[in-house]
């Protein structure tokens, strides 16, 4: 029985498909994911049919098409080394075997012997004719003829005009530090295919295969490392590390198409200066042919920084980079030797660029040139221990940002108002949470002023008891009625925790039908019936709304009564609960009435942990759900987004789900488990979704997600 052979270009589209199905739309389900088996994924949001594959379902699909023969491992190999993330030591061990070039083990003299015998055998594989056949070997030796000889020039069949060009492998090899096993393939392939062009036109010759998946990653995130629990003396931890800047280093070598990279507290001293290089140096930064070195103490005589440069320039831009907690001395002493190198000038010209300015605009703006277009999305939050001088700069050398996160940093308004005058820069989402330094003004002139935030959908300015929002009541009044993305009615994602808001500032906020997911946190002085009034005329789409430590109604902290306590769980379901979440009631004695959907789509609301204590088990279907850390949820388990399979109506909000349905059997789960489960389980996220662009709303695990979900802070 003969097998039928499909196109290698089907193969891979396929494949390409497979490993879409486990991705996101640009409109999540803002809950937890439900793991249990619900049906094949039908539309977006939804929570019941998920709205995708789970990732494990995905990975296991590729890994066994990789088994299939040869066409599917070929086709399936690239999508699944597409995003790689470490999640234990020996794992990242075996990683670093796998796709580093160890040069003590296969120099770069076997490698190129292996390469240029495996082209020519392709060569030869492909050659319709005895004569080319003849000229591929005569090729062949030609090859090594020019290769083993060390005193003689480049063969003249590997030289080409064209001066953009791969340089030869000839030049690649003589005592290179940094050389790359993807670009001596590609190097050779291209002097061969140049070479059989003028000999033989039109003949193609394969590209010879690299056993290293390296050239197939594109995402790569350490949100999930830990070592915690292996049982390793403090010693062994300074030491004897797993990931070091050499290793690092090493795998991002060999990662030409990364477009994604995620760090943590958990390997920050891993983040060398050499790998800050390997990071933002790569792609466009590297393009300039010639472009004298900023650095001054970095400067090296021989040709190692001209090699790496040229290396870097056939590499991809980054596009993501998260660096959430990154504290470390080693990470903060490589990010200010970066800054000094590439973006500061030199010493010698009076820009010491002291933290305070005396009011006037820092020395370091715009004086630069080297930037960085093709990153989009920067996470900086809780890197605390950046100085504002060195900060300023690296966030204003990324020309094409779209995704901001500074919660927990240095910022300044100097740099908010130098980050507003940017021409380029398009924000779609950004978090200024806990920034000690900022003002009102600078806040109120950013988002008023500035094109930069004008087409703004998610905004964080959370802040809580211990560091206030620094708005004031004069300047959010400003805000509500002047700032574009306040005007335009396109957030999604708000969050104006600790700010002084009362009921004359809600009533001047516009209407906001996309809204989503609101924070109103620590907010004592306002009252139910003026957060309840906004969202039934202002916001009714909202679906989670925080109110920890918000309204005297609610306020049981300083009391602590049983009394207290069942006072504000009334008053919580009479003026919040009630005429939010209920259908109108509706009688008639002709007619049978048609049901009414309830005033607003509010299903979440976030309380103290005094307030949850002091609701008991709940009321109805309204349950409390815990986070693994300090956060806590009164969800209405029978609420959720539900697709009907076949019906193409996509997926609806609805609020009466049986007792047996996924949805609510999850949700029940997740309150009975009383706060024992994992980091990515929660709602309203305070840390931004980076690596993928789903912002404010994104779903994340591991690291990340206690960070978005567990945390108060």
């Amino acid at each position: 029985m003969s097998t039928i052979e499909y196109p290698s270009e089907l193969l891979y589209a396929i494949c390409a498909h497979v490993y879409a199905s486990c991705l996101h739309a640009a409109d999540p389900s803002l809950d937890p994911l439900i793991t249990s088996a619900t049906g094949i994924p039908t539309a977006h949001p939804s929570s019941a049919p998920p709205g995708s594959w789970p990732e494990p379902v995905t990975r296991r699909t590729l890994a066994n098409l990789c088994l299939v023969n040869h066409a599917w491992y070929e086709a399936a190999k690239p999508w699944l080394w597409h995003k790689l993330e470490v999640r234990l030591p020996r794992t990242w061990l075996s990683l670093v075997e796998e796709i580093a070039w160890n040069y003590e083990e296969e120099t770069v003299d076997i490698v190129m012997d292996k390469t240029i015998k495996a082209a020519t055998n392709a060569a030869i594989t492909s050659s319709s004719s005895h004569a080319d056949k003849v000229a591929v070997l005569k090729l062949e030796e030609s090859l090594f003829d020019s290769y083993d000889s060390p005193d003689t020039t480049i063969s003249p069949d590997l030289l080409s005009p064209v001066p953009s060009r791969d340089p030869s492998p000839r030049r690649l090899r003589p005592k290179s530090q940094s050389p790359a096993r993807w670009k001596i393939l590609r190097s050779i392939n291209d002097a061969i295919q140049d070479v059989m062009d003028r000999r033989s036109p039109g003949m193609y010759v394969p590209t010879p295969l690299d056993p290293r998946p390296g050239r197939h990653v594109r995402h790569l995130d350490f949100n999930h490392f830990r070592t915690i629990g292996m049982r390793r003396s403090v010693e062994e931890g300074v030491n004897s590390r797993f990931v070091t800047g050499d290793r690092v280093q090493a795998l991002l070598k060999e990662l030409p198409n990364l477009t994604a990279f995620g760090a943590t507290e958990y390997m920050d001293g891993a983040l060398t200066l050499p790998v800050m290089n390997e990071l933002f140096l790569r792609g466009t930064p590297s393009g300039g042919r010639g472009r004298p070195t900023r650095g001054r103490a970095l400067i090296d005589s021989h040709d190692v920084e001209e090699e790496d440069r040229e290396r870097r320039r056939e590499c991809k831009d980054l596009e993501a980079v998260d660096l959430t907690g990154c504290v470390s001395a080693i990470f903060v002493n490589a990010f200010t030797d970066f800054v000094n190198a590439q973006l500061l000038p030199p010493a010698d010209s009076n820009s010491s660029g002291e933290e305070e300015n005396g009011g006037r605009r820092p020395r370091w703006v715009a004086i630069d040139d080297l930037t960085f277009p093709g990153l989009q999305r920067l996470g900086l939050r809780g890197a605390k221990s950046i100085l504002p001088r060195y900060l300023g700069p690296f966030v204003l050398a990324f020309p094409s940002l779209t995704h901001l996160d500074l919660s927990g940093t240095r910022v300044t308004p100097d740099i908010l108002e130098s980050l507003g005058d940017s021409r380029t820069v398009r924000l779609k989402s950004l978090a200024l949470a806990r920034c000690t330094k900022l003002t009102s003004e600078s806040i109120k002139h950013l988002l008023i002023d500035s094109p930069v935030t004008s087409e703004l959908t998610e905004l964080n300015l959370y802040g809580d008891m211990t560091y206030v929002s620094p708005l004031t009541v004069e300047h959010l009044q400003e805000i509500f009625t002047l700032a574009p993305c306040f005007l335009g009615g396109q957030l999604v994602y708000l969050d104006l925790s600790s700010a002084p808001i009362n009921k004359s500032l809600l009533s001047l906020c516009k209407p906001q039908p996309k809204l989503r997911s609101f924070g109103l946190s620590h907010i004592l002085p306002l009252e139910l019936k003026a957060v309840t009034d906004f969202l039934k005329n202002n916001a009714p789409n909202v679906e989670i709304l925080t109110l920890i430590n918000t309204s005297p109604e609610l306020d049981i902290v300083r009391t602590g009564t049983n009394r207290q306590s069942r006072q504000s769980s009334i008053a919580l379901h009479t003026h919040l609960i009630k005429p939010l979440c209920t259908p109108p009631f509706s009688f008639s004695l002709t007619t049978t009435p048609v049901p009414q959907p309830p005033p607003t789509r509010l299903r979440v609301i976030e309380l103290s942990t005094a307030m949850l204590c002091g609701l008991g088990a709940g009321a109805g279907a309204w349950r409390i759900v815990r986070s693994k850390g300090g956060r806590g949820w009164y969800v209405d388990t029978a609420s959720g987004w539900v697709a009907e399979p076949g019906s193409g109506q996509g997926s609806v909000l609805r609020r009466d789900l049986p007792l047996g349905h996924p949805i609510r059997v999850e949700m029940e789960k997740l309150s009975d488990a009383n706060g024992n489960v994992s980091s990515g389980v929660g709602w309203h996220a305070r840390k931004m979704e980076v690596l993928h662009g789903y912002g404010m709303l994104g779903r994340e695990d591991g690291l990340y997600g206690a960070v978005s979900f567990a945390y108060q802070g």
